[in-house]
């Protein structure tokens, strides 16, 4: 299968992994990570297992690995990104609980276990594919779901269209995704998952929130 994240290297290298790891450091989780984590901990994460799809420097991971969590799976397509979670986990001594994989989350699919929690914070809109990748992951969200992605405002757009602007100029391979929210959640229905919470954090971002209820 070919890949979907091209270009993710030229935009998320080192000096960009380097600098949200410095801010991590200093100030803690983004707001939409915030309201994400909060609401991930309203449901309960003690024991749990965990699937952080486009995981990054490790956020969502030390942040519920702290809360009570087992154990984590990071699946990751930047190198760089990859190296500063790593780095992370050994500082905060989660280095023993998570377990990492390179390269693309739906090609990589089938060797990926499923967890009692699965979350792709800011992945979706660097996705081309969003059918293929809602549907992969939600099929290994045991108990929750949970997403950041962008909401389906003009301005929102025109965002997306002056950075992907940008990339073809600048002769990147990259592109950002703007999927309309009903299309996301219509593919989270398919797979099993009813909606808990859905909010907008400031004017860019939105989290979402879905359950698998029990048999």
């Amino acid at each position: 299968m070919t890949s979907c994240c091209q270009g993710v290297e030229q935009v998320f290298g080192d000096k960009t992994a380097r600098r949200d790891l410095r801010r991590y450091r200093k100030r803690g989780p983004s707001k939409p990570t915030r309201a994400l984590l909060a609401a991930l901990r309203r449901e309960g994460v003690e024991h749990a297992t965990l699937l952080d799809i486009g995981g990054g420097i490790g956020v969502i991971q030390h942040e519920l690995l702290a809360a009570g969590a087992e154990r984590a799976t990071s699946v990751e397509a930047s190198p760089a990104y990859m190296h500063a979670g790593r780095e992370e986990a050994e500082r905060s001594g989660h280095a023993g609980r998570i377990r990492y994989e390179a390269g693309d989350f739906v090609a990589l699919a089938d060797r990926v276990e499923p967890a009692d929690i699965v979350t792709l914070d800011r992945v979706i809109c660097c996705y081309p594919d969003m059918e293929a990748l809602v549907a992969r992951s939600a099929e290994r969200a045991q108990r929750l779901y949970g997403l950041v992605y962008p909401q389906d405002r003009w301005c929102v757009d025109a965002g997306i269209r002056v950075t992907n602007l940008f990339m073809r100029l600048s002769r990147r391979a990259f592109r950002a995704h703007l999927h309309r929210p009903s299309a996301v959640d219509a593919v989270a229905r398919e797979h099993g998952l009813t909606p808990r919470l859905c909010r907008r954090t400031g004017p860019f971002w939105q989290v979402a929130l879905y359950a698998r209820e029990p048999r």
